[in-house]
């Protein structure tokens, strides 16, 4: 489970990170370099968003240029990405820990997650048909939990 957690703070780290371009967000591409254009002032921005550890305090507070739109969706298509054969496994039987995960990736509540589940197990056959990808399972799963009362205010 520890894996798992920590795998979905890395892919919601990283989709929050890149919000701003190359270099991400941080002191360094809020404050100290917030017109870089050229290669190098990309470099030096994200070289001091790296060694001066405010990137992860802009990430977890959502300050320094590290507002992402829609973050919890982006980083829950980059985890579905990386998670599929497990997710689609899980969904089938209506619960386990990377489903759990992904719950946790959208923001989906504690006292909303039995309907998450639920709505993955229902629409298991549109959600992972033989021939789509990542990215369409992702667009069948929003659509899915866009029918459900409980799940539509977790769609940004």
């Amino acid at each position: 489970m520890k894996k798992i957690i920590a795998g979905a703070i890395l892919v919601s780290s990283s989709a929050m990170a890149f919000a701003n371009g190359p270099a991400g967000c941080g002191l360094g591409t809020a404050v100290v370099f917030p017109d870089a254009n050229e290669w190098h002032e990309h470099v030096l921005a994200a070289t001091t968003n790296g060694t001066s550890g405010n990137q992860t305090f802009g990430m977890t507070s959502g300050t320094l240029g590290c507002e992402a739109a829609n973050g919890p969706l982006k980083a829950a298509q980059a985890f579905m990405d990386d998670n599929m054969d497990q997710l689609a496994l899980e969904s089938a039987k209506g619960h386990g820990e990377t489903l759990a995960a992904l719950a946790e990736v959208m923001g989906v509540e504690a006292q909303d997650t039995a309907a998450f589940n639920a709505t993955m197990q229902s629409n298991f056959d549109s959600i992972f048909a033989a021939e789509g990808t990542s990215g369409t399972a992702y667009d069948v799963m929003t659509a899915a939990m866009a029918q459900d009362a409980e799940l539509q205010k977790y769609l940004g």
